[in-house]
């Protein structure tokens, strides 16, 4: 698989999961949200009085494994630094914070999981 499909299909996963959230009545507050060259948060949501830092990792087929193997612990690790530079530069405050994960498995008929605090702060 090259490059471009990879992007197109995180960008597909990405949007199935925005809506996913908003249907469960969460604000998306940030999309693709760079902090280095090797750390991004995919969704940056809001539920209730909580903000909600979410990976999500797309795969059409599970060739290359289950998205959910694509979570190591330095990608939580980088995950967390972006987290927490996002909390410094916002004005608003939260009372709790959290890193979710959204694996979509597949293409027209997918599967999709949905891990909440998948990290401890």
């Amino acid at each position: 698989m090259n490059k471009v499909s990879n992007k197109i299909t995180g960008a597909l996963g990405e949007e199935i999961a925005s809506k996913y959230l908003q249907n469960l009545g969460y604000k998306i507050l940030e999309r693709n949200f760079h902090y280095s060259r090797y750390s991004e948060i995919d969704i940056i949501a809001k539920e209730k009085d909580s903000i909600v830092f979410v990976e999500v990792k797309t795969r059409k087929t599970k060739f290359f494994g289950h998205p959910l193997e694509a979570i190591t612990q330095k990608k939580l690790e980088n995950i967390y630094k972006a987290a927490m530079f996002y909390l410094q530069t916002t004005n608003e405050t939260y009372k709790n914070y959290r890193i979710d994960v959204i694996s979509i498995l597949g293409a027209d008929n997918y599967e999709m999981e949905h891990i909440k605090n998948i990290s401890t702060f």
